[in-house]
């Protein structure tokens, strides 16, 4: 699976959202101002459309853009690249690396210990 830009995975996560939308709705729900051009969306949904990402229906010239593959399956990959090159695969490395950067209140310290005990 071939990584996305910056931009790409924006329109990947408004398409992921609406679960379909035309050109016009996806520049609609970002969250950006000033809005991207036309153009600019058009271009990035065919690129992704041509990386496998996103398929369409045609209404004479105006297509519908739909997700091809699912966020959670997107997730897992691009996790698990993450978790290896950065963690070497190992689950200690990244919650320690999440302790160390403050990113794990007790709260969530105490849910993932009944993760682990539930596990064992």
């Amino acid at each position: 699976m071939e990584e996305l830009t910056k931009s790409e995975e924006r329109v990947m996560q408004v398409l992921w959202k609406l679960k379909s939308a035309f050109v016009k709705d996806i520049i609609e729900e970002l969250d950006e101002e000033p809005k991207p051009p036309y153009n600019t969306i058009s271009s990035t949904v065919r690129l992704l459309e041509k990386k496998g990402y996103v398929s369409y229906k045609a209404y004479g010239k105006t297509y519908e853009y739909f997700p091809s593959i699912s966020k959670e399956a997107y997730t897992k990959t691009t996790f698990s690249k993450l978790f290896a090159g950065y963690f070497d695969n190992s689950p200690a490395s990244l919650l320690s690396f999440m302790v160390r950067e403050e990113q794990l209140s007790e709260k969530d310290i105490e849910m993932l210990k009944a993760i682990v005990q539930k596990k064992s």
